[in-house]
């Protein structure tokens, strides 16, 4: 099987639902032990106003504190021109721009229509191009919304079409309702598009790991996944953590999919993260171990 790109969310999506704010130095340190695993790519932080998520105030400063490293891509995510008028003063070499592709879920989360999001998607895709930047456009709840329910892969396609000015999409299971089947759906039909497509999953409904192995057999460029398989959406009612990056790895590893990503060191760091937070975390190989 081809290389795989893995991208660390965890520094951005796992910590964003905490009930806990972590100050911006310990959210730079996950992300920096990420990346000393071998991840080709690091979510380190998201351009929001902290008065909407208060656990990513701060992202120039977590933005700051990672280090650039060789074969390392540090990422962030924006929401619209502001955020990424924020990122433009970092270090940040990619940008991550996100929307839904349900009216009420994009409401609910960006407080304007999908059409609207999409036109400042588009933007933002041509500043970060003209700043040297990569762009890559997720495709919230691409496979189900909280409010509308059941999402026709069709939707998220034509949304699709719009945006292969970016430099990959990513179709996300943002509450963790996926299955195979839908999976094949968007990846096959996106396949024309050309690009190099990517899943953000989630492992709400204990789904996510059949969809990432379908999604490999599907010819996926682009994995999201959390260490410890912490996260979650904090405007989508009972929306779990993503996957965990640890366990996607095991799986990949006993497949044969080269992901250079040093399986051991990542689950060094879910220990870490579970001191940390105080917690046990949801992943499941670190508390179990690898084999043999």
């Amino acid at each position: 099987m081809s290389p795989l790109t893995i991208c660390e969310v965890g520094p951005r999506d796992g910590l964003q639902n905490e009930p806990d704010v972590l100050p911006p130095v310990v959210r730079a340190e996950l992300a920096n032990r990420m990346a000393r695993t071998g991840v080709q790519r690091v979510e380190a932080a998201s351009f929001v106003h902290p008065a909407r998520v208060p656990q990513m105030a701060g992202a120039e400063d977590v933005l700051a504190a990672v280090e650039a490293r060789a074969g390392l891509t540090r990422a962030a995510l924006v929401l619209n021109d502001r955020g990424y008028e924020r990122l433009r003063s970092t270090a940040c070499e990619e940008v991550h721009v996100a929307f839904c592709v349900t009216e009420t879920f994009n409401q609910r989360n960006q407080g304007r229509p999908v059409a609207e999001s999409l036109a400042q998607a588009r933007g933002i895709i041509a500043a970060a191009h003209a700043d040297g930047r990569r762009a890559t456009v997720t495709l919230a709840a691409s496979f189900g919304c909280p409010f509308e329910g059941e999402v026709d892969p069709g939707v998220a396609l034509r949304l699709a079409e719009q945006v292969t000015d970016a430099d990959e999409i990513v179709f996300a299971d943002t509450i963790g309702v996926g299955v195979p089947s839908q999976v094949r759906a968007l990846l096959v039909g996106a396949r024309p598009l050309g690009k190099p497509l990517g899943l953000h999953l989630h492992n709400t409904r204990n789904t996510g790991y059949a969809n990432a192995y379908t999604a490999i057999e599907s010819g996926v460029a682009v994995l999201d996944a959390s260490v410890g398989g912490i996260g979650g959406c904090p405007f989508a009612p009972r929306a779990t953590g993503n996957i965990a990056t640890e366990d996607l790895l095991y799986l990949l590893d006993k497949e044969g999919v080269d992901t250079g990503v040093d399986i051991d060191e990542v689950i060094r760091v879910a220990e870490w993260l579970e001191k940390t937070l105080g917690r046990q975390l949801t992943g499941q190989l670190y508390r179990a171990g690898p084999f043999p």
